[in-house]
């Protein structure tokens, strides 16, 4: 079925999200484009979960591309925050001004909300919806625990990465070679889902 897939859109605004699944999806010769780059518009997220907002994001783009579409919502989950910031987990980021996305004031918002709460655990998750015009809309899910460090570290990833370490590991997703990333990612799971049901 993958094989039948040929161009594919990505539902994304998101440069760094549209990087990482193309790089997965390359392998696979599938023809990745973003949303951006068709001048399609960005629906409003408007569902209160991942599955939710990755569905309206894929559905959107397939209907206004007549192409397959390949959504996905993810975001950071912290337990002491009560699983904020998750479905927000960019708005944190919205910036106060006219400047992009500001990931740094995110992270210290996480850390300053955190307030020395003992307990660090977080995981990231994250929710593929593929959709075709005219038919069924298909959900993968994937999620890799971990913990939050201050200050941030590492300068590869993007978003929340250089304060997440993944269970098993001492360094964070920002300090992670990015093929090594991509061997565990909450994205590389849910991908790692996709490809299965597809195959």
């Amino acid at each position: 079925m993958l094989s039948q897939i040929g161009r594919l859109v990505v539902a994304s605004h998101n440069p760094g999200k549209v990087h990482e699944i193309a790089a997965l999806l390359a392998p696979f010769g599938i023809d990745a484009i973003s949303a951006g780059a068709l001048g399609l518009p960005e629906p409003e997220e408007t569902e209160p979960t991942f599955v939710g907002n990755a569905r309206l994001k894929a559905e959107a783009a397939a209907r206004a591309s007549g192409l397959a579409a390949l959504a996905d919502d993810s975001g950071l989950e912290v337990a002491a925050l009560g699983g904020a910031p998750g479905v927000l987990s960019a708005r944190w980021a919205e910036p106060t001004t006219g400047a992009g996305r500001d990931f740094a004031a995110a992270m210290r918002r996480v850390w300053t909300e955190l307030a020395g709460a003992p307990d660090r655990s977080a995981r990231f998750v994250c929710v593929l919806a593929l959709a075709r015009p005219g038919e069924e809309t298909y959900i993968f899910e994937g999620e890799v625990r971990g913990h939050i460090v201050w200050p941030p570290r590492g300068e590869h990833g993007f978003g929340y990465d250089p304060i997440f370490v993944p269970e098993g590991y001492d360094i964070t997703f920002g300090e992670m070679a990015p093929e090594e990333k991509h061997k565990i990612s909450h994205r590389a799971r849910a991908f790692a889902r996709f490809v299965d049901a597809l195959r």
